[in-house]
């Protein structure tokens, strides 16, 4: 899908919005949560327990964090 055809769209600067930040991150929440819902589903096809998928996710989201602390982010 295009960035065009989101079906929520970015907020625009006009509509008073006081950073980037806050007017991506209602879109950028609804991303993470169907990233996580698509690779639980993932891990449950594939014969994971969803706890399982959700305890790999967080470890995921942890050495994410860590790598970006490790690079100066």
């Amino acid at each position: 899908m295009s960035p065009s055809a989101s079906p929520n769209p970015v907020v625009s600067p006009d509509e008073h919005i006081l950073t980037v930040q806050e007017a991506l991150e209602p879109l950028y929440m609804k991303l993470e949560q169907e990233a996580e819902a698509q690779l639980i589903e993932a891990a449950v096809a594939a014969g994971w327990s969803a706890d399982e998928a959700l305890d790999a996710i967080d470890l995921l989201k942890k050495h994410e964090v860590q790598s970006m602390v490790g690079r100066g982010n």
